[in-house]
């Protein structure tokens, strides 16, 4: 409660100065500039009783690359899925070189020229450099068969032409993730596209092959094409785009032109608040404990993994919570992957309860008393599977013996049903039946049948409503209060600042800073991020 209040708060007093923001950051009638390539008028998108866009502007100009920034949740997907044909408006328009247009599937936007290209990346890495450019289009004999020789040949001049020096011949799985995602955006670019939309792009790129991206952006720029750049990334937003469209809550903030334009400003219309305004509120920051003085359960020293992070030490203890924040891409997940065993590290040691320790299987890291809740919850939870099974799936054998009994399982599931509150509480029900939140709070108790040592949460209260997510949060400090190392991992600020001890930020794969027993604020975490 007092968490929505401070909002409540922060709205009424900070939404005349955004009404006043918006207003000076848009350009004035009288101006005449080039006509926009693309433009959304007052659209609106609702998702049942929840608003995604809330009447918004956006203008997209010619030879242009528009940033475009906010916190999870804003409305960015929403707005470029309209784009593609992903989604349609239920209210507002779309207007394409001024012809109002509405895309039904994403065939249809790619056949206008809009290319998308996705954090996830939909290249194909089994076969050839070649034959993704010309993926779903390669050029044919009179005879009807694939020319592979004008492939290559003509593979070769369209990357040469971005700035892209690979052999083509090569098999795309052997570049590196940026050298595919260039080869990705040739694609895109040759498929016809002149609007190229980069949806997190340099979530998993490296430094240098960040800059590739950004010199082939510039090329494209250059060629003509308008470019939407997306990236929680700030620095790289600031670093490419002519101008910046923030959105918040659903909505348009401003729009800025990139001169004289900074990161601290960015945050500051992210949140929708000056950043000294509301100091001792919730949202100017919280004041951390003092550290522990408890001895480690988790160590880790220098601990890297090629291409995903490197030298990340730190030092987890009992009945402690110590939050990782960052963005998406900022190898928080690789970590927990590599701590759980899923992942092997290239450097580095790990040392649990004061014992050199290297998992090579998940099965191995349980046994050693290491849990990981998954960010993904489709790979957590069995929905056509009874709750009692998803629960006693980890440790089957250590708490059933090696004869399966129903009864037993049954009694066991109970009891972390009725602890985790667990609604409706019927262990023989299917998982899928549950909520969203209830479906997660099954996964957490799934690791308490068998306490572990170390709990590791990856966005353990994504996409809950906040009824939910207080509710697993409680869980989580019932379990610190036993004696549970816990390491809460979050996108989410307001989730590390309300839940944890101390509190350390990556960005790009490194530790950018921690802090312990001093006040922090959500705008501290963005800038380090």
């Amino acid at each position: 409660m007092l968490l929505g209040a401070a909002r409540v708060s922060l709205w009424s007093m900070t939404n005349q100065t955004t009404q006043d923001e918006e207003q000076l950051a848009q350009p004035s009638t009288g101006d005449v500039g080039p006509e926009p390539v693309l433009a959304f008028r007052g659209v609106t998108k609702r998702f049942g009783g929840a608003t995604a866009l809330d009447g918004v502007d956006f203008e997209l100009l010619p030879g242009e690359i528009h940033g475009l920034v906010g916190e999870n949740g804003a409305g960015k997907s929403t707005l470029m899925k309209i784009l593609s044909g992903v989604h349609v408006p239920d209210e507002g328009e779309m207007l394409l070189r001024g012809e109002p247009v509405r895309f039904s599937s994403p065939a249809e936007a790619k056949a206008r020229g809009i290319g998308m290209i996705y954090q996830e990346l939909s290249c194909m890495p089994a076969l050839t450099v070649a034959e993704n450019v010309f993926l779903g289009s390669q050029p044919m004999t009179r005879a009807g068969l694939i020319d592979w020789k004008r492939m290559r040949t003509e593979s070769g001049e369209h990357l040469s032409s971005l700035g892209i020096d690979v052999d083509v011949a090569s098999r795309l799985g052997a570049l590196s993730l940026g050298g595919q995602q260039l080869v990705e955006i040739a694609r895109v670019v040759f498929s016809g596209a002149s609007i190229i939309v980069l949806d997190e792009p340099t979530s998993a790129l490296s430094g240098p092959e960040a800059k590739r991206l950004f010199a082939a952006m510039a090329e494209l720029k250059a060629r003509g094409a308008s470019l939407v750049f997306i990236s929680h990334f700030l620095e790289d937003v600031i670093a490419v785009s002519d101008r910046v469209t923030v959105l918040k809550n659903s909505r348009k903030v401003a729009t800025l032109p990139n001169e004289g334009l900074t990161k601290h400003r960015l945050i500051q219309l992210m949140i929708g608040r000056d950043a000294d305004a509301l100091a001792e509120s919730y949202e100017g920051g919280v004041t951390l404990p003092p550290p522990s003085a408890a001895t480690p359960m988790l160590e880790v020293r220098g601990l890297g993994m090629t291409g995903s992070f490197s030298d990340v030490s730190f030092a987890a203890r009992p009945g402690e919570i110590l939050g990782i924040f960052g963005n998406l891409g900022a190898g928080m997940t690789e970590v927990a992957r590599v701590l759980f065993g899923r992942e092997r590290p290239t450097s580095g040691e790990m040392r649990l309860d004061g014992k050199p320790v290297a998992p090579k299987r998940t099965s191995e890291a349980k046994r050693l008393g290491i849990a990981y809740l998954s960010e993904n919850r489709r790979a957590t939870v069995f929905p056509r599977h009874e709750i009692y099974k998803n629960i006693t799936l980890a440790h089957l054998d250590q708490i059933v013996g090696g004869i399966v009994r129903k009864p037993r399982e049954v009694a066991i599931a109970a009891e972390l049903v009725q602890r985790t509150g667990v609604r409706p509480p019927r262990p023989t029900l299917a998982a899928g039946n549950l909520s969203g939140g209830n479906q997660q709070k099954v996964a957490l108790a799934k690791w308490l049948t068998v306490q572990p040592k170390v709990l590791i949460l990856n966005e353990p209260t994504r996409g809950m409503d906040v009824g939910a997510k207080r509710e697993v949060l409680d869980l989580i400090k019932a379990l610190r209060a036993e004696g549970v190392a816990i390491i809460l991992i979050s996108t989410e600020p307001e989730t590390v600042l309300a839940e944890s001890d101390r509190i350390f930020v990556m960005s790009k794969g490194r530790i950018a800073r921690e802090f312990a027993g001093e006040r922090v604020s959500k705008d501290l975490l963005m800038s380090y991020a």
